[in-house]
């Protein structure tokens, strides 16, 4: 009884199938402290948010200019009849809006960055020029009588999301004459916030020309609405990595290290709203919906690149774990359970070392730093652990291969799968070369066969 239980714990402790079970379990416990560092990615990112909105709500919040547009008061008369059979004649003002018949934006976006503790925000400076044609005022589908319509009270008002940065007084050129402006966006109820000037309008005349120039503070992105008829805009930037969003992308656009350029010519087919509405027949959410714009990006987001790249802590510790094992069959060495432990824990320290590092070195150098570091603390202790300079060397060029194979894959997202999954392939086609003599129901290598008979 005693032989065939010393027997049976032999074939235990012998056995691979049981010694690949334990690495798997010591694959899973060590998603716990990977888990732990994620979650620091996510907290970390977080307080760079709150860095964020804190100097955007001192310097300037993102802008979005809506407009211009003109509005022009009328009055409404009609008739009620009362319960006791009595007409009365009732009046009521309403607003006309109207866009302009062609709208030329230009503008100049001057970025830099301001930090908040260790993190850095990215600002802009936004001197922005409105300029174009109002078409005459047509109240015909409005509804209204010539004598009710009262061009002398007419505004010219621009939205403006955050007005609290506008940088300097501005006037506007309407028809020829300056005019200030003034806060509020008047009777132009579609904007939340922005300016508006007194701008009398003569019915006499074709087309009415205006300029209006802003300089305003922002952050993270500025946005248009293509108010016009016909929309031109073109912007330009000191910024060298733009991200164009909204419904429309530039027509032509030119990146480079010294910033970019961008033209938008915008027809008024592709808006949800008209040319000419009266009082709320158009709300804020419509022009929101139409903007276009560009957002400041950051090319290099050291916390998106640490929350990807420690997803793949599981397939680094795995692969790792093999490289070991694999050497413990081939070389008939023996390796304690408790090692393979702590040189996981060495690799799962390496994205603890690579986020800390990366918020004051940025992420590529950081990414250096912290992968030297794991690799020197793996190779000393692979050198104990194999008894062997040859078998550790190869285990930390193999980790060191990993690390720079995981830096392309971080650095190529759109083709990250395809990396992946060639890089697999190759590693499975290694493993199946390498234990190709391998006698599993022993466990150890098998001898070279000899030639056939």
């Amino acid at each position: 009884m005693q032989e065939f239980l010393d027997r049976l714990l032999a074939g235990i402790r012998g056995s691979q199938m049981l010694r690949l079970l334990v690495l798997c379990f010591w694959v899973l416990l060590l998603k716990i402290p990977a888990g732990m560092v994620e979650s620091l990615v996510h907290e970390r990112q977080q307080r760079r948010d709150e860095a964020v909105a804190e100097v955007s709500s001192k310097w300037g919040q993102t802008q979005a200019i809506d407009g211009p547009a003109l509005v022009i008061p009328f009055t409404r008369n009609w008739t009620e009849t009362l319960t006791d059979g009595r007409q009365v004649v009732r009046t009521a003002t309403s607003r006309a809006v109207f866009l302009p018949e062609s709208l030329r934006v230009t503008g100049r976006i001057d970025s830099r960055e301001r930090n908040r503790g260790i993190f850095s925000v990215p600002v802009y400076t936004l001197d922005l020029l409105l300029e174009g044609e109002f078409a005459r005022p047509d109240f015909s589908l409005l509804g209204a009588e010539p004598a009710s319509i009262d061009w002398e009270h007419a505004q010219l008002a621009v939205g403006i999301a955050d007005v609290r940065a506008i940088q300097e007084e501005s006037r506007v050129i309407w028809n020829g004459q300056s005019l200030p402006l003034l806060p509020g966006t008047g009777d132009f109820k579609a904007a939340a916030g922005g300016v508006h000037a007194l701008a009398a309008v003569n019915p006499e005349q074709e087309s009415i020309s205006f300029r209006v120039p802003l300089l305003l503070n922002g952050s993270q992105s500025a946005w248009l609405t293509p108010s016009g008829k016909t929309t031109r805009v073109t912007l330009e930037s000191n910024h060298p990595d733009p991200g164009f969003q909204g419904n429309w992308l530039p027509t032509s656009h030119s990146e480079g290290p010294e910033g970019f350029t961008a033209d938008w010519t915008i027809s008024w087919l592709g808006r949800n709203y008209p040319q000419a509405w009266q009082n709320n027949e158009v709300s804020a959410t419509q022009l929101e919906q139409s903007r276009f714009g560009v957002q400041l990006v950051n090319p290099v987001d050291q916390y998106r690149m640490a929350g990807r790249s420690v997803k793949y802590s599981d397939l680094f510790i795995l692969l790792t774990f093999a490289s070991i094992w694999l050497m413990e069959v081939l070389g008939r060495i023996r390796v304690h359970g408790i090692q393979y432990l702590l040189l996981g824990a060495a690799l799962c320290l390496f994205y603890l070392l690579e986020l800390a590092l990366s918020e004051h070195l940025g992420f590529a150098l950081a990414y250096l730093l912290a992968s030297l570091s794991i690799l020197g603390m793996v190779g000393g202790y692979a050198l104990v652990m194999l008894r062997s300079p040859g078998r550790a060397g190869l285990l930390t060029a193999g980790v060191a291969l990993l690390y720079a194979y995981l830096y392309v894959v971080l650095g190529n997202e759109d083709s990250a799968l395809l990396v992946g999954s060639i890089g697999l392939f190759l590693v499975l086609g290694l493993v199946m070369v390498t234990t190709r003599r391998v006698d599993w129901s022993r466990g150890a290598a098998a001898p070279p066969a000899g030639p056939p008979r």
